[in-house]
């Protein structure tokens, strides 16, 4: 078998971080399904940014939409909605097959919302509503602003892909969340089967200590917090508290692992994903890092269920004198300082474009 075929068999979900509408139009992702055992999509503001300033696909559907009134983050989501659409129903057989456990799309609220939930909450149960598709994820920062949305969104039912997590504390405060909206719904009489994802970012990690805790930790850390998590992951979901959510009905939300295509040339281009093996788990890669996973990926060993090494590599992280609490709220700041540029970035591209194809 392929590593990409291996990699699904032992039970991690290979999902594309990726979409533009040459890949559906040309039918790639059709092909990525078939051959490359892909089985989810996830999407967001960087990630629609470069698809729409770099192709002339999205025009027909910009001169369609004039004249409707729409403001330019309005014209955005109905590009994206019609490109997620699509997506969403080339993975509806794996959903259906899995019983709702697989087969997702991600489409991400603004991230100019990150610090206001009542905004966020609106926002999301909007978005799904008009996606129409039972297989989309609408994707949430996992912020302290983020997290009660989180709560609410899962008791109004919306499937949620909680975004931008770095930290064993970020994911198992989304984890609660979660649960609490779980929780509420049984109280309610409500069925407790709404799906969920929590996205735990990787890469970034070593991109940010670089090698500033010396050269034998170098490119490390993003592996440790990696198996950190896991082991809350399993955890969490081992408690009697699941145990009992689960008998009632109820999914546990699956870890996903995140920006897991490296950055550094001089690593091994499948490091985070042969790193991260890991059953009932997602791992959401470029699609650089997915072809070449496929070419010559060696997904080895599951992660163990303890977390292997990493507890003791992050102690070695702290001992060096990097403040790994402290890190972790920078980067998720970061990180949504990042989405904002490139929101701000495809809003003002989006308008250009709007305002060239109405003159001409």
């Amino acid at each position: 078998m392929t590593a990409t075929a291996d990699l699904h068999a032992l039970g991690q979900s290979l999902w594309l971080d990726n979409i533009t509408r040459d890949l559906l139009d040309d039918g790639t992702l059709a092909r990525y399904i078939a051959d490359l055992s892909v089985t989810g999509l996830t999407s967001n503001p960087s990630i629609f940014q470069k698809a729409i300033a770099g192709s002339a696909s999205y025009e027909p559907q910009i001169r369609e939409l004039e004249g409707r009134g729409l403001d330019t983050e309005q014209l955005f989501f109905e590009l994206a909605m019609a490109d997620l659409r699509r997506a969403a129903d080339l993975f509806a057989p794996i959903h259906k097959d899995t019983a709702g456990i697989d087969g997702w799309v991600s489409l991400e609220v603004s991230p100019l919302l990150a610090n206001d939930t009542d905004s966020t909450v609106a926002q999301a149960r909007d978005l799904h509503a008009r996606a129409d598709r039972d297989n989309l994820y609408i994707k949430v920062p996992g912020t302290p602003e983020g997290v009660p949305a989180i709560e609410a969104l899962i008791f109004a039912g919306v499937p949620i892909n909680v975004t931008l997590l770095f930290s064993k504390d970020h994911y198992l405060a989304a984890a609660e969340a979660y649960t609490r909206g779980i929780e509420r719904r049984i109280e309610a009489g409500l069925d407790p089967k709404v799906c969920s994802v929590a996205s735990l970012f990787i890469s970034r990690w070593d991109r940010a200590v670089g090698d500033s805790a010396g050269a034998e930790l170098k490119d490390r850390l993003g592996l440790a917090i990696g198996g950190d998590c896991y082991k809350a992951f399993v955890d969490f979901c081992s408690t009697d508290r699941w145990k009992g959510l689960i008998a009632a009905g109820a999914t546990p939300q699956r870890l996903l692992f995140a920006s897991t295509g490296t950055k550094d040339p001089s690593l091994p281009d499948t490091m985070y994903i042969d790193g991260l093996a890991a059953p009932n788990t997602v791992n959401t890669m470029p699609e650089k890092t997915l072809l070449a996973f496929h070419d010559h990926g060696d997904p080895g060993d599951p992660l163990p269920l303890d977390g292997g090494d990493s507890p003791a590599m992050l102690e070695r992280f702290t001992a060096a004198g990097v403040d790994l609490d402290a890190l972790a709220a920078r980067l998720q700041i970061d990180g949504r300082d990042s989405f904002n540029d490139s929101w701000n970035s495809m809003i003002a591209d989006i308008a250009e474009k709007a305002r060239s194809l109405a003159g001409a």
